[in-house]
C-alpha cells in the first residue's frame, strides 16, 4: 500500500510513493505463511490486504474506516478471518521467531512467564499433609459422596427433583404465578 502524495508545482503535478507498511524483505518472510486456495486465482492484492490488516490493528480503527488503498474493507476483513481461522498468525509468529533464532537475532530478555497462565499442582507448592489430616479428608469425601448418592436415589424414586420451599419477598408472587399456571 503505497501512500501517494500529489504535489502541484510549476512544472506540473507529480505522484510520489512515500512508504509501505512492510519492506520488501519483511514481505518475503511473511508471504509464504499466507494460504492460497487450491482453486481460484492468486489474489492480486494480497500484500495490500495484509497491510490493511496491519493498518487496522496499528490504528485501532474500525474495519469500515480502512482507507481504499488496501482494497474494499469487507475483502480485507474476510481475508483476516480466513487467516485467523487457519492459524496463519500463530504460524507466522512461530516462523519469524525460528528465523530470528537461525540468524542469531533472538533476545531472550523479552521472554516472560506470567503466573496467571502457569499453574502448578499442589504437590509442587510444597504442601505437606499429615496422615491424620489425609484420613480426615478422605472420610469427609466419602460422607459427601454418600449424601450425594442418597440425593440421586431420591430423585430417581420420585421421578424428578425435589421441590424447594419459597421464602422471602418474592414467595407470594411466585406462589400466585404457580397457582395461575
Amino acid at each position: 500500500m503505497p501512500i501517494r502524495v500529489r504535489l502541484e508545482g510549476g512544472s506540473g503535478s507529480k505522484t510520489i510513493v512515500t512508504r509501505r507498511q512492510l519492506t520488501d524483505e519483511q514481505w518475503k518472510l511473511i508471504e509464504p505463511f499466507l494460504p492460497i486456495g487450491e482453486y481460484g486465482p492468486y489474489p492480486e492484492r494480497l500484500r495490500d490486504q495484509f497491510e490493511g490488516v496491519i493498518w487496522r490493528f496499528r490504528t485501532g480503527a474500525q474495519w469500515r474506516e480502512m482507507p481504499g488503498e488496501f482494497g474494499p474493507w469487507p475483502t480485507v476483513y474476510g481475508g483476516f478471518r480466513v487467516w485467523r481461522n487457519a492459524g496463519v498468525f500463530t504460524a507466522l509468529l512461530e516462523g519469524l521467531i525460528a528465523e530470528a533464532a537461525r540468524q542469531g537475532k533472538t533476545d531472550l530478555s523479552l521472554v516472560s512467564v506470567d503466573s496467571t497462565t502457569v499453574r502448578a499442582h499442589h504437590d509442587a507448592a510444597g504442601l505437606i499433609v499429615g496422615k491424620d489430616v489425609m484420613e480426615a479428608l478422605e472420610e469427609a469425601s466419602a460422607e459427601q459422596e454418600e449424601v450425594r448418592q442418597k440425593g440421586v436415589a431420591r430423585r430417581n424414586r420420585t421421578g424428578g427433583t425435589q421441590e424447594t420451599s419459597l421464602s422471602g419477598p418474592n414467595a407470594d408472587a411466585s406462589a400466585a404465578d404457580a397457582d395461575s399456571a
